[in-house]
């Protein structure tokens, strides 16, 4: 290499400084906002150890959080692999807040870290700011306020009501907490400072006030009109606006049991799952998204002649490594890699819209050959979700190129059969299909609160809506029901009702429960 090309290099080897990152930083930024079109939050970059990277790993990732013995408990799991060489670690964290917080690992070369700056801080940051679900259900200028008043208030309960009682009800929520999002209603942002000090005070005057007397009620007569109790039972519900999807927030605002410190501890947990909710419906876009602008930004830069051959040889292994997709003979196979998919999902719009075929222009009529490619992106990064994205963008040439087939099984069958094979209606049945199968509403359990008469039994009434005769598992079925029970402080039952025919397929309660 000449003398000229090596003084164009962003750096030389694989030893970094901060004034390395900065410079580096500043290149990556230039291709990310002029060329790629992205518009991000302002980025912290913050440099961590493996220790710290496992702690933040054991903690869901979040860089302030409230103590609890399931995170110290995943800890050792993930440094026992660690060090045994058994799991690697993330080359990066990457915070949806506002500003972006980027975790870069001190072990990293200055090549990796060049890629996980594009890859998390402009790739990640671009899609957490314009996708329309983060948008819509977290509030990233407010959460890392929201964390440190978490984490301060829930050590304070530990002080004044102990660790044990504390623990009991954390368990009982986390058990929840894929129960405990909204999903087709907006939840209320997060409190401005402001409003969370009305809240402390709220909280602190309530456990002033706080009383055990209504507990003693006596239940209310029974009444044996059928009209009566239908009409009862419909403003009972119109009242509760039942049936509520969000189990954490009902028994937070409903149960009759639980002091004022523990309903704040529900909304917390509550709060974190939102928070995460729209993450679960985005990892093949968000994914893609990012590796598609860290290998966009690592080859311009190769390009212009600031990243050396040693370099991007070394980017290009740890993008290969990413993007691998295993056969499904294949010991290591866990299912389609989000990135991998979602990557090629990104490179085959880029290509439809460049150098279309027949075949592409017949199934994307709108963007084959307009050369719109950034755009065209920058649109489905804002306006999809993994399962509308996979519906609208997926072609039969990816399909190919991954052998996708569909099949169909009956329970009462010892096979399988093909249905979908590389045909013009296989390839929407196949596509259909892979849609369906990151869609959040067909893969979690629908449970929904449907009654409770808060004046006379208190029995608190669930209902699963069953889909395609899939039931939950009933070890863990009936241990969540106990932490229900717990909250709640009553009988509390489950029935499973198919959703095609209404026929009830199953009840539990937490009567018929041993402890």
């Amino acid at each position: 290499m000449s003398k000229g090309a090596a003084s164009n290099l962003l750096f030389q080897s694989s030893d970094w400084n901060f004034e390395t990152l900065a410079r580096t930083y500043d290149a990556i930024e230039e291709i990310a906002l002029e060329d790629l079109g992205l518009d991000v939050y302002p980025n912290q970059l913050e440099i961590i150890s493996s220790e710290q990277m496992l702690d933040a790993y054991s903690s869901v990732g979040m860089p302030l959080m409230y103590q609890h013995w399931s995170f110290g408990k995943r800890f050792v799991f993930e440094d026992h692999l660690y060090r045994r060489g058994r799991r690697g670690l993330a080359y990066e964290l990457v915070i949806n807040s506002n500003p972006c917080i980027t975790y870069l690992m001190e072990e990293n070369t200055m090549a990796m870290q060049a890629l996980v700056t594009a890859h998390a801080a402009f790739g990640h940051n671009h899609f957490f700011k314009n996708n329309y679900l983060f948008r819509q259900w977290t509030d990233a200028s407010a959460i890392l306020s929201y964390m440190d008043f978490a984490k301060k208030y829930i050590s304070k309960c530990e002080e004044r009501h102990g660790t044990p009682a504390v623990e009991a009800i954390l368990d009982s929520a986390h058990a929840l907490m894929e129960q405990g999002v909204f999903r087709y209603r907006r939840p209320p942002r997060l409190s401005t400072e402001k409003e969370q000090e009305r809240m402390r005070e709220r909280l602190e005057y309530e456990e002033q006030t706080f009383s055990d007397l209504w507990r003693t009620l006596p239940p209310a007569g029974e009444n044996n009109d059928p009209t009566q109790l239908e009409r009862e039972l419909s403003e009972r519900k119109k009242s509760l606006n039942l049936p509520e999807e969000n189990l954490l927030y009902f028994l937070e605002k409903t149960s009759l049991i639980l002091e004022p410190w523990q309903r704040e501890i529900l909304r917390i947990v509550r709060v974190i799952a939102q928070y995460f909710y729209p993450q679960r419906q985005t990892k093949v876009m968000n994914e893609g998204c990012a590796t598609f602008v860290h290998y966009t930004i690592m080859n311009n830069l190769f390009d212009q002649g600031k990243i050396s051959e040693g370099a991007m040889l070394e980017i290009l292994q740890s993008h290969t490594n990413v993007v691998f997709q295993p056969g499904f003979d294949d010991p290591r196979f866990p299912g389609i890699n989000p990135y991998a998919l979602g990557f090629a999902m990104m490179q085959d719009i880029e290509r439809i819209c460049v150098a279309p075929t027949a075949e592409d222009r017949d199934w994307f009529p709108e963007i084959a050959g307009t050369g719109l490619w950034r755009e065209t992106l920058l649109d489905a990064w804002a306006n999809h979700r993994d399962e509308s994205f996979i519906l609208q963008f997926l072609s039969p040439a990816l399909i190919r190129k991954f052998r996708l087939f569909l099949l169909t099984d009956e329970a009462d069958d010892n096979f399988c059969e093909v249905a979908s094979i590389h045909n013009e209606r296989g390839y929407e049945t196949i596509r259909g299909a892979l849609a369906r199968s990151y869609d959040i509403g067909s893969s979690q359990p629908d449970i929904q609160v449907m009654d409770v008469d808060l004046l006379g039994d208190r029995h608190l009434r669930l209902q699963h809506n069953v889909k395609n005769g899939v039931l939950l598992e009933e070890n863990s079925r009936d241990a969540t029901l106990r932490h229900v029970r717990r909250l709640w402080g009553y009988e509390v039952s489950l029935a499973g009702v198919d959703m095609e025919s209404g026929e009830t397929l199953y009840e539990c309660s937490t009567e018929e429960l041993s402890d």
